[in-house]
């Protein structure tokens, strides 16, 4: 097994960059799930891994997002970190990706989104010193000093996020060769656990909505996403 550093450099670029872009630039939503893990799995070679789980996420997330004050778990971490270990499993195994490889991607990794809560708790904190300063700067003004403490207040973000998904990268390769002495029971198992956790996640995003039908809405994702499962399972078969 050989890891692959160039996936590794670029895993921890896009997830510095994400974010970013969550917390102080542009916040084109390219730090959501499902397109933060899609450009994921797009930069390391395979699309769908990052697109199926991103999907997983933002669905997940959709339906247990905080409001108000509260600080939420980092879902762009989350899912950049989940679609880099998922990608770079798929690649070590060589047999490319698959469903249980995600399963086992997003049962390892999806905790990432409360270490990340954790983590910009901490940041934020030199963030509102650096604002206190740079507010200060501004005011008597000395303005190429409050812009640089602004661009010192994005640099830990880029660096701890970075290194964290470049880190489920690296996981990533190691994990590869377990995957392939799973009994093929256990392995099927997992391949159906995916199904089974978007339909959660469905259900979830569909309660969150508040709508007066959540139930059924949820009931009718949840089906269509087990039919398309069948489906696709029954023409891989064939």
């Amino acid at each position: 097994m050989s890891v692959s550093w160039t996936q590794v450099l670029l895993a921890g670029l896009w997830g510095g960059v994400v974010a970013v872009e969550r917390k102080a630039f542009l916040q084109a939503m390219l730090s959501r799930p499902l397109v933060s893990a899609t450009i994921m799995g797009a930069l390391l070679g395979d699309v769908r891994s990052g697109l199926y789980i991103g999907m997983l996420l933002e669905l997940f997330y959709l339906g247990t997002a905080n409001l108000g004050a509260s600080l939420p778990e980092n879902d762009t971490v989350s899912a950049t970190g989940t679609a880099a270990a998922a990608a770079t499993m798929a690649a070590a195994t060589g047999a490319g990706s698959t469903q249980a490889i995600w399963s086992v991607a997003v049962l390892l990794f999806i905790g990432l989104g409360r270490a990340g809560r954790y983590v910009d708790r901490l940041l934020e904190g030199y963030m509102a010193r650096l604002a206190r300063v740079a507010m200060a700067s501004a005011e008597a003004g000395n303005l190429s000093r409050a812009v640089r403490q602004n661009l010192w207040g994005m640099w830990p973000h880029f660096l701890v996020y970075a290194l964290a998904t470049a880190g489920c990268a690296v996981l990533g390769f190691f994990l590869g060769p377990w995957m392939e002495r799973l009994p093929l029971d256990l392995l099927r198992g997992l391949a159906w656990a995916f199904p089974a956790m978007a339909s959660v996640a469905a259900a979830l995003a569909a309660q969150g909505s508040h709508a007066k039908r959540a139930p059924l809405y949820a009931s009718l994702g949840a089906l269509v996403v087990i039919l398309v499962v069948i489906l696709r399972t029954y023409q891989e078969r064939r």
